[in-house]
């Protein structure tokens, strides 16, 4: 048991961890760059250390520096957020060597779940549904590569085994395109993630993207919570996201979530967890599995009514999951609204000054967020803001209060992506059906080709 939390990270997720250690009583410690110094969650835990200067790497990746502040502050346990250090295996290994908790997973199961090849390999040994591919990292021999991808057929995806976010992947259409496409990925690889290790995936048409929200704890109880949507994307990065998941068979999404389950008391995994699925005629395959809290849990919070962070905490802590697989019940549905600071046209951030802020309210609309009127957006971090989610009783009514939610809400002093969540609620096709991962590149390339701004 731990009584005190370092929480690693900053904006609304530092904030979100900050009141989920409250209402369990524990005291709390946060970080800040000097471009934090007057963000809210500073003045609201219980110390707060300023850790270097604006520049990430100087600050909130710096692993001596978050381990001697947790030494001052007499904390027993961190907790990463997500982003930063919070997949990052020997963090995790230097929390547990200073004698702290590690508020998630063990480094080894990091290690693994963050190579796609090794937890691609651990998913099927756990029958859960992978799509087709290589099973370990690609070779030279020009023969042995072109004879693995006709097998699989084309077209074929390369992917860095370390790779994340959209980065490291390339499509191959055609056999003359593959030795080529691979020297380049592994070079890339090698570049971007210090890991020239690829493999090799059969690329989908036009899948979606569903995720199952899983926690395990210490005890051997791992239970899934239900599935979320996120297709809705710009550049391999969520826009909008949904729970559940709309037009998928129940008893499929079950059977998925029952392995995904089994997969986490296979490898002893401890904490909240999300596997990530493409899917496509009627089909899931597994993609990767995010080792962190997501920026879209709030959705499968409010339809589950199960607060993830707490229960993060409380897993760490030792306690067994209070509630068993059949207690968790998906009630209406919810949606996600990212909300940047950025040009909605460009897409370019808009770091400056807040002159005002005023969120939306009323009866299932929460709003996750760190900003106020007169906070200053720095150029040196991610531009999210805001989250806004709604809750409704079916998805054309969380679709109709988000609708009023992003009119209600003011945000003045920069630019931000508002508009383009409203034109999105406006899509007849977004509303009415299901859309795959290509679909919002495609709708915004059409708007540039019509001169019409999105």
């Amino acid at each position: 048991m731990f009584s005190k939390v370092l929480i690693a990270n900053r904006g609304e997720i530092a904030l979100r961890i900050l009141r989920a250690c409250k209402a369990l009583s524990l005291q709390t410690v946060v970080v800040y760059s000097t471009a934090d110094k007057d963000a809210s969650y500073v003045t609201l835990a219980d110390e707060a250390y300023c850790i270097g200067p604006a520049n990430s790497s100087k600050s909130y990746m710096n692993q001596a520096a978050l381990l001697f502040v947790a030494k001052v502050s007499g904390a027993q346990a961190v907790h990463p957020g997500y982003g930063f250090l919070s997949e990052n295996a020997a963090f995790a290994e230097r929390v547990v060597q200073a004698g702290l908790i590690f508020i998630g997973p063990s480094a080894d199961n990091i290690r693994v779940m963050g190579d796609k090849i090794a937890a691609r390999n651990a998913m099927l040994a756990s029958q859960v549904p992978c799509v087709p591919g290589s099973k370990e990292a690609l070779g030279t021999d020009a023969s042995s590569l072109q004879a693995m991808a006709e097998e699989i057929g084309f077209p074929v995806i390369i992917k860095a085994a370390a790779g994340g976010g959209g980065r490291g992947m390339r499509i191959v259409h055609a056999p003359s395109e593959l030795i080529a496409a691979v020297k380049l990925t592994q070079e890339e690889a090698r570049k971007t993630f210090g890991n020239s290790e690829v493999y090799l995936e059969k690329f989908l048409q036009h899948p979606r993207h569903i995720e199952i929200q899983v926690v395990s704890d210490s005890h051997g109880k791992a239970i899934w919570l239900g599935s979320r949507d996120c297709s809705l994307q710009r550049r391999h990065q969520k826009v909008l996201e949904e729970a559940p998941a709309p037009n998928v068979d129940s008893q499929l999404l079950t059977a998925v979530g029952e392995r995904c389950a089994q997969a986490c008391r296979a490898i002893g995994y401890q904490g909240a967890g999300t596997f990530e699925f493409l899917y496509e005629d009627e089909e899931f395959y597994f993609i990767e599995m995010n080792t962190r809290i997501q920026v879209e849990h709030p959705v499968t919070e409010i339809t589950t009514g199960i607060d993830i962070v707490q229960l993060q905490i409380q897993i760490a802590q030792g306690e067994k999951i209070p509630f068993e697989q059949a207690d968790v019940v998906c009630v209406g549905h919810a949606l996600e609204c990212r909300i940047n600071a950025e040009d909605p046209n460009s897409f370019v951030p808009t770091p400056g000054q807040i002159s005002g802020w005023e969120a939306p309210g009323g009866l299932g609309v929460r709003v996750d967020t760190h900003i106020h009127s007169g906070a200053v957006i720095s150029p040196y971090y991610d531009s999210m803001v805001a989250k806004i989610i709604t809750h409704g009783k079916d998805r054309k009514e969380a679709i109709e209060k988000m609708r009023l939610a992003l009119r209600e809400t003011q945000l003045s002093g920069i630019l931000s992506n508002i508009p383009l969540h409203q034109s999105l609620l406006e899509d007849q096709t977004i509303c009415e059906q299901s859309v795959d991962i290509h679909y919002l590149e495609k709708l915004l390339s059409e708007s540039v080709d019509r001169g019409v701004k999105a």
